[in-house]
């Protein structure tokens, strides 16, 4: 039996193809409406999964990877962003004991944006530490902000359990237990990925991309890119200049954890506050490669392009111009949920 707790925000419907500038530095893109023939929810809110989910093998314990990255709750909160720095991780578990131990919650890399600078967690660096980017990152402990009831599955759940969890919760980052409540690894949506990614469908891209997108501009305050984030619940935003509209890059979560993790961060604090360290621009922490998809393709395409290029989302283009983004989160609903295609 499957631990689920709260559940995710539901995918809003779609309005027709437009460009909003939100504020100088920020540009929200918002993509077209899904056709009438996919249909994702039922009249009850409830997603409308297609059979072949049913037909899918594996369960928990043979996808998930392990050995987790894991990390004590009474390690300082510079600790958790070297490790996901080091090992390229979007969360750490949080144990008691060794690799195997008893879990104790989880700590993404967002929780970490949040604190940094990003959401309402950054009230502790303010009031806590007063600013201090030493005292906030090595003084304060993971336990501060860390999940401490995360959604969890068990190893003998099976793939249509699990992506029910991923796509009816919202979530993307699920530990795997043993009934004792020990840990046996994590799967992510990238461990889904390649075993839908030769599936038989031929949904198109466009219909399955996220419906908003909040780009920040090359030259804005990294932490207005951070706020973005926590406020909208994003991984990752589209890097485009406000004035010419041309995508520069892509910044995510774990770019920004990188940052402190590898301890630029402290390079560009020279007041030794944290403030100073997140009002760099945004184009000196993102990355500069910029992966794109036809909105014609096939979703199945855009899975194999994700997998051979090791990344979790592309931009999605319609002759040149920067229609949305799809996911690996898309690309699940896509496969599972029923529609045309």
């Amino acid at each position: 039996m499957s631990k689920r707790g709260g559940g995710g925000p539901r995918r809003p419907a779609r309005p027709p193809i437009k460009y909003i500038a939100s504020t100088p530095k920020q540009t929200r893109i918002v993509t077209r409406s899904r056709p009438e023939g996919v249909r994702w929810l039922r009249a009850d809110g409830t997603p409308n999964w297609s059979q072949r989910v049913r037909r899918l093998p594996g369960d928990a314990k043979e996808l998930a990877s392990r050995p987790a990255v894991g990390i004590h709750k009474s390690a300082p909160i510079l600790s958790a962003a070297e490790k996901i720095a080091s090992h390229r991780v979007r969360g750490l578990v949080v144990i008691k004991g060794g690799e195997d131990g008893v879990l104790e919650g989880i700590l993404l890399a967002t929780d970490l944006v949040n604190y940094l600078g990003g959401g309402d967690y950054y009230q502790i660096v303010e009031n806590r530490h007063r600013d201090s980017i030493y005292s906030a990152l090595r003084k304060e402990v993971v336990a501060t902000i860390m999940n401490r009831h995360p959604i969890t599955v068990y190893v003998t759940d099976d793939l249509d359990t699990i992506l029910r969890i991923m796509v009816g919760e919202g979530v993307g980052f699920l530990p795997v237990l043993y009934d004792d409540g020990t840990l046996h690894g994590v799967i992510t949506e990238r461990n889904i990925l390649g075993r839908i990614a030769d599936m038989p469908y031929d949904k198109k891209v466009g219909d399955y991309m996220t419906s908003t997108i909040v780009g920040v501009d090359p030259e804005a305050p990294l932490k207005e890119a951070m706020k973005s984030m926590v406020a909208h619940g994003f991984r990752r935003l589209p890097v485009i200049s406000s004035s010419t509209g041309e995508i520069k890059g892509v910044i995510t979560a774990k770019d920004i954890v990188a940052y402190f993790g590898r301890h630029e961060a402290f390079k560009n604090a020279q007041s030794g506050r944290l403030s100073e360290a997140i009002s760099i621009p945004v184009y000196m922490v993102m990355s500069p490669e910029v992966y794109t998809i036809d909105e014609k393709a096939s979703v199945a395409d855009a899975a194999r392009r994700m997998l051979e290029l090791g990344v979790d989302s592309l931009i999605v283009v319609d002759g040149g111009e920067a229609r949305g983004i799809i996911t690996e989160r898309d690309v699940l609903v896509a496969s599972i949920v029923e529609g045309e295609g």
